[in-house]
């Protein structure tokens, strides 16, 4: 139970801090919390295929070991499998949301 003396705005954080999101592309299912899950970190497979759909970029599977471009790039040629449908997920997440940038 929440105690009534915090502020609105710290009650709703708590609340929907252990809130999961998830994400299933081609029967597997991702954990896209934000801030707390190695799936949608910055840079990572996931983040750039979402990034790179964001952009209407076109689909093109990489992603950084670090930071997004102030890391070393990972091609498709030295991905994974389960990287590789990684990014795929990502992007197919952001073409299901329609969250594009508006030039």
């Amino acid at each position: 139970m929440l105690n009534n003396n915090l502020g609105l705005d710290i009650k709703q954080q708590l609340q929907t801090k252990n809130k999961r999101e998830f994400y299933t592309h081609n029967g597997v299912t991702y954990d896209i919390t934000h801030g707390d899950s190695e799936t949608v970190r910055h840079g990572g497979p996931f983040d750039r295929g979402s990034a790179d759909s964001y952009y209407r970029r076109g689909c093109n599977p990489h992603y950084y070991m670090g930071a997004s471009m102030q890391s070393i790039e990972v091609g498709i040629a030295k991905m994974t499998k389960d990287e590789i449908a990684q990014y795929e997920a990502g992007y197919a997440f952001n073409e299901e949301l329609g969250d594009f940038k508006e030039w």
